[in-house]
């Protein structure tokens, strides 16, 4: 393995520059660690790598690597080819990932996992898609430093694997030393529009409920979709440039898959495992902010004390302990953070944490076989209300509510939950925003949240990075910081 440190870059800039080869990921902590103030550490590390040497796909629940249709589970495939070791070459105060797999998990992954109805409407992109990388750029945004990594995989041999690294650093070095290219005419706007009405998300927000009230479900995360057609010269990167200027967020995310472009600002972590630990940070509560310092302290306080927001955290906790004691020790589960507050952009939010220590003989794969998708985003009980997603939404949610993240080849994983995110395929955008729908839920103001969590996207797509962003029709148009 070779490592280089580099002069200072920044982490959009190194990606600009790389984007003209395969594969181009991004893992974009564009919310930085003096903004996240006792949670610096979530938007320490940015990542950046392209050309994967393979390249990993799930499709109608079946594993391909590089369009090979492998014979096992998918999950175990992706296990396999990882080959989870202790690192052979040790690298001095190393990043969290040096090396793996970088990509993501589709909501709808799930199926495969446990037995549910197929949706109306098929989302037509594979379930999942991982790019395995063997250099990779670490910025560690807490030092402003900036490793360039290089492992030599796939080969095996130590002189080929030296010789393979030191010609990938080459590559690599060759293209972060050019000027960024010109993109002054690139296009990045879009006009977003729902694909339902106001009135028919309100009707599908009391259905929900009435599910709750004959003890059906308890809870419900339930959506609406935004789609807008791409605009000849479309440039998804340079959109979440603006994406990640609107909304910052520690788990932000740019992936390139050719039949698939992925821009995100998600908050919310889905699972870390690091050392035999596992963490998710699980979010149900969300206030508008305001531009008044008072006002703001006033929304977050009046969130923090909200029974509806409470009871819909505590009842995804318990959830999440329940996945998590599947593949954890006995009594390892704890909940050192039960209804924080966290604060980004446009949003507070209520915020729990939940952790365990794998059992022997379980590692991350095993965790997210327990728990995917997250609870956060489904419900619960979480199979019923994927039954209810499934059937009042009326299609699948792909990418959406899924995971993006990596995988490293020592077995760490660092996931979160796919939310604020655009897919870009076929000549169309589309998005999706939802909450949670409990006894507790008015129509009304369950379609408005939606509307508070499409901001600041819509924001990004009309070229606006700041309060007063458009509303889509039928929606009422109010002030957002």
């Amino acid at each position: 393995m070779i490592v280089r440190d580099l002069a200072p870059i920044e982490a959009f800039e190194a990606a600009r520059r790389l984007a003209d080869l395969p594969g181009l990921v991004f893992l974009d902590s564009s919310m930085r660690p003096e903004a996240l103030g006792e949670h610096a550490r979530l938007g320490r590390w940015s990542f950046v790598a392209a050309d994967p040497w393979t390249t990993f796909r799930v499709r109608n629940g079946r594993a391909f690597r590089d369009e090979v249709a492998l014979p096992g589970a998918p999950l175990d495939e992706l296990r396999a080819l990882l080959a989870f070791e202790d690192p052979a070459d040790a690298i001095a105060d190393p990043p969290p990932f040096t090396g793996g797999a970088i990509g993501y998990i589709g909501y709808d992954f799930g199926r495969s996992l446990e037995r549910l109805p197929e949706p109306a409407e098929i989302e037509p992109v594979a379930e999942a898609i991982f790019g395995v990388y063997d250099v990779v750029l670490a910025f560690d945004h807490g030092t402003d430093r900036v490793r360039l990594i290089s492992s030599g995989r796939p080969e095996t041999t130590p002189e080929a694997r030296r010789r393979r690294a030191q010609a990938r650093v080459d590559l690599f070095l060759m293209r972060l030393e050019r000027p960024d290219a010109e993109h002054a005419g690139a296009v990045t706007r879009l006009d977003f529009r729902p694909t339902i009405t106001r009135e028919t998300h309100e009707a599908r927000v009391a259905a929900t409920v009435e599910h709750v009230l004959a003890g059906d479900v308890f809870q419900v995360n339930l959506a609406q979709r935004f789609v807008a057609p791409l605009p000849v010269g479309f440039d998804a990167l340079a959109f979440h440039g603006r994406l990640r200027g609107a909304n910052p967020a520690p788990f932000s995310a740019y992936l390139d898959f050719d039949e698939v472009r992925i821009a995100s600002s998600s908050p919310e972590r889905f699972l870390e495992v690091r050392g035999g630990c596992v963490e998710a940070r699980p979010i149900k509560g969300t206030a508008r902010r305001s531009g008044d310092p008072t006002q703001d302290a006033l929304a977050a306080a009046r969130l923090a004390a909200s029974e509806k927001d409470r009871a819909e955290n505590v009842m995804i906790v318990d959830l999440m302990r329940n996945d998590l004691s599947k593949v954890c020790e006995d009594s390892s589960i704890e909940v050192p953070v039960l209804c924080g507050i966290e604060s980004y952009a446009g949003l507070h939010h209520l915020v729990s944490v939940v952790t365990g220590r794998l059992a022997k003989g379980r590692d991350a794969i095993d965790a997210v076989a327990a728990a995917f998708p997250g609870g956060s985003i489904t419900g619960a009980p979480k199979i019923r209300a994927q039954e209810i997603i499934t059937a009042l939404e009326g299609h699948g949610r792909g990418v959406y509510c899924g995971s993006i993240g990596w995988i490293g080849h020592d077995g760490a994983m660092d996931l979160d939950i796919a939310i604020r995110t655009v897919i870009f395929r076929a000549g169309e955008a589309t998005f999706s925003v939802g909450g949670g729908i409990t006894a507790l839920s008015e129509p009304a103001a369950e379609y408005e949240e939606t509307l508070t969590k499409a901001a600041r996207i819509l924001a990004a797509a009309s070229g606006e990075t700041s309060a007063g962003e458009p509303r889509p029709e039928g929606g009422r148009r109010e002030a957002a910081a």
